[in-house]
Parts: structure tokens; sequence; C-alpha cells
């Protein structure tokens, strides 16, 4: 199955939250509400260290998308 670079998700439980998943490596889940972010996979501290810029990259994508995403609802 081919999965879209990004997705929406939400969660009752967290009504405040904004949730983005990245889907392909690094995978991770960012809250835009704070800018937190998950990996779902292991990447140790160099490996975060190395990938730091693509990453920053990610999250303005991640950004983008939800914000293309919320003009479709309006």
């Amino acid at each position: 199955m081919e999965l879209p670079k990004f997705l929406l998700a939400n969660n009752n439980n967290f009504p405040d939250d904004i949730f983005v998943v990245h889907t392909e490596f690094p995978r991770f889940i960012i809250n835009l509400k704070d800018d937190e972010l998950e990996f779902l996979e292991d990447v140790s501290k160099e490996s975060e260290d190395d990938l730091s810029e693509e990453i920053a990259i990610l999250i303005d994508e991640a950004g983008n998308f939800y914000d293309k995403e919320m003009e479709e609802f309006e």
C-alpha cells in the first residue's frame, strides 16, 4: 500500500492538539500546537543531529500540509 507523505490525526483525549504524521523516514508525529516531535522509530541522538536540517524542513512541510488541508475545509 502506498501512503501519503503526511496524514492528519486527532484524538478526543487531546481536543486542543493538532497532530500531523510523517510516514517516510524519519517517521514522526508532530503536535503543531507546540511543535513537540515524537519519532516512530529508533533515531539515535547522533542520527537526529545529522538529520536536523532535514527534520527542520519536514516540520515546515508538515505545517504547510496542515494549512493546505484546512483551506480545503473552508
